[in-house]
């Protein structure tokens, strides 16, 4: 039991140097680790594009992910909808009128390798080529057509740039007319021609009421010409509404004024004196 004892005293400093140096160890491969193999995280809206000495190895999903510093190199992509607003376009109509176009527009990226790959900058990218066709639409329209039609500039927008956003990995979801502005002059010419279309339209009104007047007049004319007896009838109508009123029926070298006083005398005076005049 002593000779145990003493072999064991013996070897304690051996036991406690390997103890050390393990510890040391294991400092030396943390600390080596940490400075080479870093941790790295791609949110929920975003993915990661990871390169291998310059080369693209895999796209990187949500999540944590652990890599070497030394040799990897990771790009993140945010994958949420974006806007993007082509303000103030200076721009000729095809009749040569000057106007400022604003258009706004929203994307997103669905393929971040080709969004990477294909171009420097998809956002710049993208803003050029929606300005270019701008002007390109706009060339070949009338300012009226322009005024009238502006949704048709948005859809041929999206006609023609949806699939070159495709080709750069992206999705044009939307592509619409903000704003058409004109100068101070064209604005005074504008609003005298509006002012001058609501003019017409109340005077074509005027118009129609006029002639649908006297169309009736025409009508009611006719029909007295081919029935007498309707004006006789339309006097006794009159003479049972109004009183205090003299009224002539049949105009002639006999004809006789009969002053309306009450509804009931004048109806017996009326009826005798179509009497008389019948017999």
């Amino acid at each position: 039991m002593r000779h145990y004892k003493e072999d064991s005293m013996k070897h304690a400093p051996e036991v406690l140097l390997i103890v050390v140096l393990a510890s040391v160890c294991l400092l030396l491969i943390a600390k080596l680790f940490g400075k080479f193999v870093k941790k790295f995280t791609v949110w929920e809206f975003e993915q990661g594009l990871l390169y291998t000495d310059g080369r693209l190895e895999k796209i990187l999903q949500p999540g944590a992910h652990w890599i070497c510093p030394q040799i990897h190199a990771v790009s993140k992509i945010d994958m949420r909808e974006k806007s993007l607003t082509i303000a103030g376009q200076e721009l000729l109509s095809l009749d040569n009128v000057g106007l400022k176009l604003s258009v706004a527009a929203n994307y997103k990226v669905v393929d971040p390798k080709l969004a990477t790959i294909k171009v420097d900058s998809y956002y710049t990218a993208l803003y050029l080529v929606l300005q270019l066709e701008l002007r390109e639409i706009v060339g070949t329209m009338k300012i009226e057509e322009l005024l009238e039609k502006r949704n048709q500039i948005g859809e041929k927008l999206m006609e023609v740039c949806k699939p070159k956003a495709a080709d750069m990995g992206l999705e044009l979801s939307s592509a619409n007319v903000k704003d058409i502005m004109f100068a101070g002059d064209f604005k005074k010419i504008f609003g005298q021609i509006v002012k001058a279309q609501k003019e017409g339209q109340a005077a074509l009104e005027r118009a129609r009421g006029e002639t649908a007047a006297l169309r009736s007049l025409a009508n009611a004319a006719k029909m007295l010409e081919t029935n007498p007896m309707l004006l006789q009838l339309r006097a006794l109508q009159t003479m049972s509404e109004n009183t205090g009123s003299t009224l002539i029926i049949n105009v002639g070298p006999e004809a006789q004024a009969i002053p309306l006083k009450k509804s009931s005398s004048v109806g017996k005076s009326a009826t005798s004196q179509m009497t008389a005049e019948e017999e």
